[in-house]
């Protein structure tokens, strides 16, 4: 099956049945809610699934991006053409359960060469589930994603080369899509629990965090490992409790600050629950420090709304200003929705913004040790960019104490 073959999509016509050939040795297939089939080499698990199509610009970092929670609900497409060229390994995963539905490749995964490989990606992914695609023009998928907005589809691996292509599509036209979906309590933690590993080392691997100078609780929507070990890198002890604690179960662990973290889905359902929580949180007047999800939440805690992109913003070569130094952060990213700047209040100032698009990437309160960020500092596309934001909350802790 050559690859001009593989990849090209197929839209039918009315009434046509989708009875057109596909290509020969076809294995695997992208189906859109509008019709449009996507062939290709099928990989990873023999199943189907069903989610938002979305695509991911970084080079890098393949295993970090399919187990980050935020992903929940989405079918993957990288752009970079090499993928699986590090394997897999135990150590470098945001989460012990994958949430992203499927990937999509422009090229067969690509064997590991690396030393800390303990899996091949196919394996990976075969062990969690999750289908995928190669072989398809993701070049040309992107751009139909970038001009019309993220579909919903499904992505199917079936071996025997057997396609239901009507029934497949009516699973992506009925699939609700991310709007009014909330995903956290899909992706929390299901009690509390503490954490004190700290960031990775060349040749001492993950640390501990042994001599805390503070003691923050995490709220998980959906919460990245890293962003766990950066806090902890960062002198906290880090208690972690469920997404859908109350101001009480967080204050009652006598926390010196609160952070809120980043997570899947529409901020506003998730916020039906979470707001009241935050607005707790504030008037109890601790350092609040939020990350993507937990950054829109924040904001609509304060009064101000959110809305969903058209296609969001995911990828690690996003450049962000810091309004305050007007340095410019090269950031990873990953959210479909954002805070409509016009919302926001008096004494709520826009303090980072997304020199692609010019939207709101970061807020602070006046006067109040309450920030937060829509990227994702804890991750290393700068590489380190933004980890500054980290001893911004723990100095904003330790002034408060």
């Amino acid at each position: 099956m050559s690859n001009h073959d593989a990849t090209a999509p197929r839209t039918p016509a009315a009434g046509d049945g989708f009875d057109a050939p596909r290509p020969p040795g076809a294995t695997g297939a992208l189906v859109l809610a509008d019709g449009t089939v996507f062939w290709g080499r099928g990989i990873g698990a023999a199943t189907a699934q069903v989610g938002e199509v979305v695509f991911n610009t970084a080079m890098t970092g393949y295993q970090e991006t399919l187990t980050d929670p935020s992903y929940a609900g989405q079918i993957i497409t990288f752009t970079f053409p090499h993928i699986g060229n590090v394997g897999t390994n135990a150590e470098d995963i945001e989460t012990l359960t994958p949430a992203a539905r499927g990937l999509i490749l422009r090229a067969d995964i690509t064997p590991p060469a690396n030393w800390r490989a303990a899996k091949p990606l196919e394996d990976w992914l075969v062990s969690h589930g999750i289908p995928g695609l190669a072989g398809l023009d993701t070049r040309a998928l992107t751009r139909r994603i970038r001009a019309k907005g993220a579909p919903a589809g499904v992505v199917v691996h079936a071996p025997d080369g057997r396609f239901d292509l009507p029934a497949l599509a009516a699973l992506a036209r009925d699939w609700p899509g991310l709007k009014g979906m909330d995903l956290a309590r899909e992706v929390t933690c299901r009690q509390s629990y503490g954490w004190d590993e700290s960031e990775w080392t060349l040749r001492g691997g993950y640390g501990r965090q042994g001599e805390p100078r503070c003691h923050v609780v995490a709220v998980d929507f959906g919460a990245k490992r890293n962003i766990l070990r950066c806090l902890a890198a960062a002198g906290c002890r880090v208690t972690v409790v469920p997404a859908e604690s109350t101001a009480e179960d967080v204050l009652r662990h006598r926390p010196d600050g609160v952070f809120l973290s980043n997570g899947p889905g529409d901020p506003a359902a998730t916020g039906a629950y979470a707001v009241p929580m935050i607005q707790g949180v504030l008037e109890s007047g601790l350092p609040l420090f939020g990350i993507c999800l937990g950054h829109q939440m924040l904001a609509l805690a304060l009064g101000a709304k959110t809305f969903k992109m058209d296609t969001g913003h995911r990828g690690a070569n996003h450049p962000v200003k810091d309004l305050e130094t007007g340095k410019v952060e090269i950031t990873s990213q990953n959210h479909g929705f954002v805070v409509d700047e016009a919302s926001l209040p008096a004494g709520v100032a826009v303090t980072h913004r997304s020199l692609f698009d010019g939207s709101v990437e970061g807020i602070a309160v006046a006067g109040r040790p309450v920030f937060s960020v829509q990227y994702h500092p804890e991750a290393s596309p700068g590489p380190q960019d933004s980890h500054y934001l980290f001893q911004r909350f723990v100095d904003k802790i330790a002034a408060a104490k």
